[in-house]
């Protein structure tokens, strides 16, 4: 209870309060100091309803969407037939590192790959299966990294320009067929009158079949003349290499006369190089000669155009019985395995005959690759370059006709 003086005090100062109240009443000079600030008053906005809390429609897949790997860590913002979108916390190197060597191993064809030097990524891939064609970009956002996938079947795409000009072809009659011995010598003169291949020595008219080849000079053969037998299959074709790309080897710049080919088959995933994982892989070595294992490892996965499968030194052994297996790279040793597979047309035999040595690091000779090189395909499903030629003749009189 408060003593008696503070209950007077308390009494005064509340009759003091009222009394001034009571002299401001009427006075609107001063009325308006007590009046609330008329900024403060809401409104009613009859148009404007309540907000209440609402869950945002979720992205669907399309119905139509492909049969491929979707990265974990990945949400789906936008979808409509053809085309969707994706979003990652992810940083975009990993996102394209995944893409890549999931589509591989998932038998997709890479005709366009990422490209990733450290951190930096290429904007899209491409990649085909069957008559379907898919590419993911991936753009730098932030925080967070936004990638598209579009999707649609690889013969209603347009024509992916190419960014170089074709390797030109001309039939070449040389000098010293009568050197090369059968069944040489037919494999020699079919891919000779296709025109891809070259002299030896350059601006002569030798094919000097003995001579050992070199790296970029197989490369150079390699797909020359696989465009040529796929010339009306564009979806087989290996894409040249343009100036705008990324050398991925160091010894092989955009001043290299075979910067087109090496770099383009290194683009497709046929050539080991980090684009395909292999970090160790920096440097090409155009100039070296030509091994056994370097010969049929490229080739044959154009002739699968699909991941190669696993292989074992004992299924080398067991399949072609070589006895010098356990000196085979394991990376040739899945080429190997597959060139077994396909039969009659398997490459080791087509150039090399009956044998129970594989001599993985002997050097090839220009006869020898042109062997490897007259047929392309798996299983039947191929073109050698004798029916290459009959189709080119056969049309160049439907022409003349």
């Amino acid at each position: 209870m408060l003593p008696k003086k503070y209950v007077a005090i308390h009494t005064t100062l509340l009759a003091s309060l009222l009394g001034l109240l009571t002299a401001c009443s009427g006075n609107p000079n001063i009325e308006k100091l007590f009046d609330a600030d008329p900024q403060l008053k809401q409104t009613p906005n009859p148009t404007v309803s309540p907000v209440a809390p609402t869950n945002p429609t979720q992205a669907t897949l399309p119905n139509d969407f492909p049969d491929i790997p979707r990265y974990p860590d990945a949400e789906l913002i936008a979808g409509e037939p053809g085309n969707t979108r994706w979003q990652s916390s992810d940083p975009s190197n990993a996102i394209a590192t995944f893409y890549q060597q999931q589509l591989q191993s998932n038998n997709w064809q890479i005709v366009t790959p990422f490209s990733t030097t450290g951190e930096n990524v290429e904007t899209s891939l491409v990649a085909r299966k069957n008559d379907l064609e898919v590419k993911i970009a991936i753009a730098q956002s932030s925080p967070d990294t936004e990638y598209v996938i579009s999707y649609q079947q690889a013969n209603a795409a347009s024509p992916a320009p190419n960014p170089t000009p074709t390797i030109a072809t001309t039939p070449t009659e040389f000098s010293d067929l009568e050197t090369v011995s059968e069944p040489w010598r037919g494999y020699v003169e079919n891919l000779a009158a296709l025109g891809v291949l070259s002299a030896n020595p350059p601006q002569s008219d030798r094919f000097d079949p003995n001579a050992i080849i070199t790296r970029r000079e197989y490369v150079r053969w390699l797909v020359t003349t696989n465009n040529q037998l796929y010339a009306n299959q564009p979806n087989k074709q290996i894409r040249l290499a343009s100036q705008s790309d990324q050398p991925v080897f160091k010894d092989v710049q955009k001043n290299d006369p075979d910067f087109a080919t090496i770099q383009g088959l290194a683009n497709a995933g046929y050539l080991p190089s980090p684009l395909t994982g292999d970090d160790s892989a920096v440097l090409f070595r155009p100039d070296a000669p030509l091994t056994r294992e370097d010969l049929i490892a490229p080739k044959v996965a154009l002739d699968l155009r699909k991941a190669l499968p696993t292989a074992s030194i004992d299924g080398i052994k067991q399949t072609w019985g070589f006895q010098d297996a356990t000196k085979i790279n394991p990376k040739a040793l899945q080429a190997l395995y597959a060139d077994y597979q396909n039969g009659a047309q398997a490459n080791i035999s087509r150039a090399f005959g009956s044998t129970t040595l594989f001599q993985p690091k002997k050097t090839v000779t220009r006869v020898e690759a042109a062997a490897v090189l007259w047929y392309f395909g798996y299983q039947g499903d191929g073109i050698s370059a004798k029916e290459a030629l009959a189709a080119q003749q056969a049309q160049s009189q439907n022409q003349t006709q």
